[in-house]
C-alpha cells in the first residue's frame, strides 16, 4: 500500500467543493475565518487542489498520459495511429479529447485549482495563526498555485495573472491574458515565498514529513530553477507582444540575474547533506520505485509528484507503459485494465545512446507483452515449438512471452507493471505521476552555468561546477565522459528525460523546437533507407527467446520468456550471425506486409509536413472554443488558431 494516496478530502464542509471554476462565495456554510483560523479545515481545503488533478482530462488521463509534450524527435504520441491533432502540431480550438462543451477539461482544472490557491492563500494570510503547520500550508499554497500557472505557460504560452481571488476582486473575472513574463515574473517570487515557508521534507509537519506527495524546501527551489530557465530562455512570441523565436526578455542583464537565481536555488538542495543522498545509485531504481509506490521521500529521486488514489484515480502507467492488454492474467501484477500505451519512442534515439548506455533499456521498449499459447508469436504451431521449447505447444499450453515490436512501434519503458507492488485489476492504476527529480536539478545547475541558451553566464557559482554536475548524471548511466557545452547539455538532457515530459518544453525554451523536428525526420527517412548516419543497419533481426521461469508471471507456474540474444539491430550488425543460437528466430523491423515501409514519411509523422510553419504557431495549444467564449472577451488565440474554429 502507499505511504500516501490523497489528503483525506472531506469537500461537503469546506471551500471551493463543487465544480464550479471561479466561486466567488464564501466556503460552504462556514466562513473564512473559521476555516482558515483552523489547521485541519486549511489542509481540507487544500486537497481540494489535489482533488482537481484527479478530475477527468486533468492529470489523471490528460496532462500525465501522453496528451501533452508530444511530438519531439525522441518521443511521438500514438494515439489515433499516431496522427491525432494534439500529437502533429494541428490541433484547433475544438479538439477532440481535451476541450469539452461543459469547460471541464484541462484550461478548467488548472484555472480551478489557481482560484482555490488565491483563496487559501488570501485566507491564511488574513486568518492563519502563524504556527508551523500553517506557514507550511500557506507554502503548500503558493507552491500548488505556482506549479498550475507553470504548466498553463508551457501548454498556452500568454494567459491571464489571475493572482487575486474573485471573491476578492470580481473585476478578475474579466482579466484578460496577458504576456507570459509577467506571469513568470510572479512565479519567481512565488516559488521563493514557497521555500522560505516550506522546510526540508524531514522538517515538513504531519503527513507532510518525508513524503514525495507533499512539497517541501527543495521542491520549491527546484521548481524556481525551472522556471527560471524557461524565463531566460526563447519562445514563440504573439504580434499582440512580440514577433518571432527571440528571448523572452531582451534585457541580457535580467537573463544572467536568472541563471544564477538557478545556482543559487540549485546549490541550496546540492549542498544540503539530507539532499544529496536522495541521488540514486541505479538509473533503473528511480522507476522500480515509482511503479512501487515509493513515497518516502529520502528513498526516492524524485522531490514532488502528484499522488493518486490506489486503483480509484490516475493512469499514469496503462499510458506510459509499453503495451500489455494482451497479458492480462499472465504478467505479474496485471489482473485487468488496458493499456492505451501513448508515449512512443521515435526509434533514432537507441542510436543517440552510447552502448553501454544504462539508460537505454530502460527507456525503450522494443517488445509488448503477450500471455497465450503462443498463436500472437505465430499461427505455425512447428514455429512455436521450436521457440518454445519449455511450452507444451501440442495442448496448447498458455505462457507469457515479449512480442518483438517493428521498429514504429517501440514504447516508452520507465512505466512496468511488473514492477508495481499492487495488483493492477483496471485502467486507473494509482501510479503516481513524478514532476522534478534529483537529476533535473543537477543538469540544471550545469546549463547555468553556462549560461544558458544566451550565454548570460553568471559571476558567482555557490561552489557548484558545472562540469562536476554533468559529469555525475553521465558517470551513474555508464556513459563516457564529455565536457560540458551547450550542445552536450541539450544532448544529455534528451537521454536522461526522455518520457518524462520535459523535451518538448526544452526544445521551446530553446527556441530549436522546429529545426530539430525537420531534422529528426531526416533522420527518419535516412534510418528507413539505411543511408548516412544508419548506412550500417539491416532490415533483418534474428533473436531467440530466454526461458525465465515464473519471474515475470501473475501466478506461480505460469511459463515466462524474454527475448535474448538479439543480432542485427545494432549497427554494423549485418548479414547472418557468424555463430547461430538454437531456435533464433529470423524477423523483419521496417517492412510488414499490411503496411509497407513502417518509417516511410507517410506512414510516420511527428509534425503535418504539408505545414511545417505550425511547428512555431502550434507549439502550443490552442485555448479551447468552450474556454473563450466563457470569457466575455477576455481570452483570445493567437498565431494561425486565428479565424480556425473546428
Amino acid at each position: 500500500m502507499k505511504t500516501y494516496q490523497y489528503i483525506a478530502f472531506a469537500f461537503a464542509a469546506v471551500v471551493m467543493a463543487g465544480c464550479n471554476f471561479f466561486d466567488s462565495e464564501s466556503p460552504s456554510a462556514m466562513d473564512a475565518a473559521t476555516v482558515f483560523s483552523n489547521e485541519n479545515s486549511t489542509e481540507q481545503v487544500i486537497a481540494a487542489v489535489y482533488e482537481q488533478f484527479g478530475q477527468d482530462k486533468s492529470f489523471r488521463n490528460r496532462l500525465a498520459c501522453g496528451y501533452q509534450g508530444m511530438n519531439t524527435d525522441v518521443e511521438h504520441g500514438t494515439k489515433n495511429s499516431g496522427r491525432a491533432d494534439w500529437n502533429i502540431y494541428a490541433m484547433t480550438p475544438t479538439s477532440g479529447d481535451l476541450s469539452t462543451a461543459n469547460g471541464k477539461d484541462p484550461w478548467g482544472y488548472l484555472n480551478s485549482a489557481i482560484e482555490k490557491c488565491n483563496n487559501i492563500i488570501e485566507g491564511v494570510e488574513e486568518f492563519g495563526t502563524g504556527t508551523e503547520k500553517m506557514n507550511y500550508l500557506l507554502g503548500e499554497a503558493y507552491f500548488l498555485r505556482s506549479f498550475c500557472y507553470l504548466q498553463m505557460v508551457q501548454l498556452w504560452g500568454d494567459v491571464p495573472p489571475r493572482f487575486v481571488s474573485i471573491s476578492k476582486d470580481p473585476e478578475g473575472l474579466k482579466m484578460q491574458k496577458d504576456d507570459r513574463v509577467k506571469v513568470l515574473a510572479q512565479l519567481r517570487i512565488d516559488f521563493k515565498k514557497a521555500a522560505e515557508l516550506l522546510p526540508w521534507s524531514k522538517d515538513c509537519p504531519g503527513s507532510a514529513k518525508n513524503s514525495t506527495c507533499r512539497p517541501s524546501k527543495a521542491a520549491a527551489l527546484a521548481m524556481l530553477a525551472r522556471t527560471d530557465l524557461l524565463y531566460s530562455g526563447k519562445g514563440v512570441r504573439p504580434a499582440t507582444w512580440k514577433n518571432g523565436a527571440e528571448f523572452l526578455v531582451d534585457d541580457a542583464a535580467l537573463r544572467t540575474e536568472l541563471n544564477q537565481e538557478v545556482l543559487w536555488a540549485c546549490a541550496q538542495i546540492l549542498n544540503e547533506g539530507t539532499e544529496q543522498t536522495k541521488f540514486q545509485a541505479n538509473y533503473e531504481d528511480i522507476f522500480k520505485k515509482i511503479c512501487a509506490d515509493e513515497t518516502n521521500y529520502y528513498n526516492s529521486e524524485v522531490f514532488w509528484e502528484i499522488p493518486f488514489a490506489d486503483g480509484s484515480r490516475g493512469q499514469v502507467l496503462q499510458y506510459n507503459c509499453t503495451k500489455m492488454d494482451k497479458s492480462l492474467g499472465g504478467l505479474k501484477n496485471n489482473e485487468g485494465g488496458s493499456s492505451n500505451s501513448s508515449l512512443g519512442i521515435v526509434p533514432t534515439l537507441y542510436y543517440d545512446f552510447e552502448t553501454e548506455d544504462l539508460r537505454r533499456d530502460v527507456t525503450m521498449a522494443r517488445y509488448i507483452w503477450v500471455y497465450d499459447d503462443g498463436s500472437e508469436f505465430n499461427s505455425d504451431r512447428e514455429k512455436v515449438k521450436a521457440a518454445f521449447p519449455n511450452v507444451d505447444v501440442d495442448n496448447h499450453e498458455k505462457f507469457l512471452y515479449q512480442k518483438r515490436s517493428m521498429i514504429d512501434s517501440w514504447y516508452g519503458n520507465k512505466y512496468r507493471v511488473e514492477w508495481m507492488t499492487r495488483n493492477r485489476t483496471g485502467n486507473d492504476d494509482g501510479v503516481n505521476f513524478p514532476i522534478i527529480r534529483y537529476a533535473d536539478v543537477l543538469l540544471m545547475a550545469a546549463e547555468a552555468s553556462l549560461g544558458g541558451i544566451g550565454g548570460d553566464k553568471p559571476a558567482e557559482t555557490y561552489g557548484i561546477s558545472g562540469q562536476s554536475c554533468f559529469d555525475q548524471v553521465r558517470s551513474r548511466a555508464n556513459a563516457s565522459a564529455k565536457t560540458l557545452t551547450m550542445e552536450n547539455l541539450q544532448e544529455e538532457r534528451k537521454l536522461e528525460f526522455t518520457g518524462e515530459y520535459l523535451r518538448k518544453y526544452d526544445l521551446m525554451r530553446w527556441g530549436i523546437l522546429k529545426e530539430t523536428l525537420i531534422k529528426a525526420h531526416e533522420r527518419l527517412a535516412n534510418m528507413n533507407t539505411h543511408a548516412g548516419e544508419f548506412e550500417q543497419l539491416q532490415d533483418t533481426i534474428y533473436y531467440n527467446y530466454k526461458y525465465v521461469g515464473d519471474e515475470y508471471s501473475f501466478a506461480s507456474g505460469i511459463k515466462g520468456f524474454v527475448i535474448d540474444s538479439v543480432y542485427g539491430l545494432d549497427k554494423g550488425e549485418l548479414g547472418v550471425p557468424e555463430l547461430p543460437v538454437s531456435g533464433r528466430i529470423k524477423g523483419s523491423l521496417y517492412a510488414s506486409e499490411s503496411n509497407g515501409r513502417v518509417l516511410a514519411p507517410d506512414n510516420f509523422m511527428l509534425f503535418d509536413r504539408e505545414y511545417p510553419d505550425r511547428l512555431n504557431g502550434r507549439q502550443f495549444w490552442p485555448i479551447f472554443a468552450v474556454n473563450v467564449g466563457q470569457s466575455n472577451g477576455a481570452l483570445w488565440n493567437d498565431y494561425d488558431y486565428v479565424n480556425v474554429s473546428e
